[in-house]
């Protein structure tokens, strides 16, 4: 058993394969957000495109049961601290962070779904440079979107609303394409957030 700090749970190119929009449904069909995530990650690692990967959250071990002498399980931990965001990593020269997130709402993003703590680091990267966002799983939509963190917060501190309507999130968002390998091609849609950003500074 793992428990929680305050009752929380942790939150949960050229060069890619052209795949249909049938076979992709196909392929990743049952997937979950984060194991999409996670299978991008080791293509674009094993590829030396980007090197990002999910943050581990150090426990507190309580309890150990020992069923057989050379095996040891876990029965008590608790989390240390609570989490900060899903994903760190470099790609380009840029610090990368991000938090993932499925979404069951079929109009808004309920901003419930992030915490102030998590708010706070991601407005710590973004003031050191870093490039920080969201991944929104719409699963009524069947859509995925790369959020930019400096919009989202931009809305969040000009709205009273307690949550980002879904066609705010399409206004501000990338659509991220999902593939074969990658299943997940959400370094593509950093690359055109890049383009955003460069194209603000110089017009």
């Amino acid at each position: 058993m793992v428990n929680y700090p305050a009752g929380q749970r942790p939150h949960n190119n050229s060069h890619h394969i052209n795949r249909s929009r049938q076979t992709i449904q196909y392929g990743s069909r049952g997937m979950s957000l984060e194991d999409k995530i996670n299978k991008s990650n080791q293509y674009y690692r094993n590829h030396q495109i980007a090197i990002i990967h999910k943050k581990p959250t150090p426990i507190q071990v309580v309890n150990v049961h020992y069923p057989k002498r050379s095996a040891a399980k876990i029965t008590e931990a608790y989390y240390r601290h609570a989490s900060t965001t899903d994903y760190n990593g470099v790609y380009r020269g840029h610090y990368i962070d991000f938090e993932a997130k499925e979404v069951k709402n079929k109009t808004s993003f309920p901003l419930s779904n992030l915490p102030d703590h998590q708010l706070k680091h991601m407005q710590d990267c973004l003031n050191q440079g870093g490039i920080v966002f969201l991944i929104l799983s719409f699963k009524a939509h069947n859509e995925i979107y790369l959020v930019p963190f400096k919009d989202l917060i931009h809305f969040i501190q000009s709205s009273d609303k307690q949550s980002v309507p879904y066609d705010t999130i399409k206004d501000i968002s990338i659509l991220i394409e999902e593939g074969y390998a990658p299943s997940l091609r959400y370094i593509e849609a950093i690359d055109q957030y890049l383009e955003r950003i460069e194209s603000e500074v110089n017009p």
